[in-house]
């Protein structure tokens, strides 16, 4: 599969099989977000790879649709200063992600991206260092219904490209 062909067939999956990722594609995986571009090379990203099923299901109790994250054979959460603070960081953050979802779906795993609401609750589930900051967190594992991986996009999924690109302004 190449990048054009994963960005488009790439799916959130939130139901996994029970089945564990083999620890060369998390590696894979990790190193993905690790080798995503910043601003100017700040990388602000720690990354927290949970595959323990209890520390999951609590991590997935701190966000309103971070539900999927108990059902994953990994979970990734995204650490970093505070993104309120500078929207690069942010920027940054979402750059990690998607490295990291691409290369999922390029090995036949699916993700999806979690809200992280209660902050405290999960700094003390991981144990992160109170000035670093969560909001985001992502599940992976092998998609429930294997298909995901090879349906094409709905007709009409999309805004067409006319109507989303403007040229030399708007």
């Amino acid at each position: 599969m190449n990048v054009s062909e994963a960005i488009r067939l790439k799916r959130a999956v939130r139901q996994f099989t029970p089945d564990p990722l083999p620890e060369e594609i998390i590696h894979s995986i990790l190193n993905a977000g690790r080798r995503a571009q910043s601003s100017k090379n700040t990388q602000p990203w720690h990354f927290i790879a949970i595959t323990d099923k209890a520390i999951l299901k609590r991590l997935s109790e701190c966000g309103e649709w971070a539900g999927h994250l108990a059902g994953a054979a990994l979970g990734v959460a995204l650490v970093s200063p505070d993104p309120s603070q500078r929207f690069q960081i942010s920027f940054d953050l979402g750059q990690a992600a998607a490295y990291m979802q691409l290369a999922a779906w390029e090995m036949g795993v699916g993700s999806c991206p979690a809200t992280i609401y209660e902050e405290e609750k999960a700094c003390q589930i991981l144990g992160f260092p109170a000035e670093m900051s969560l909001r985001f967190a992502l599940s992976f594992g092998y998609p429930l219904e294997g298909e995901k991986l090879s349906t094409p996009p709905k007709k009409g999924g999309r805004r067409s490209f006319d109507e989303t690109v403007h040229w030399q302004g708007w």
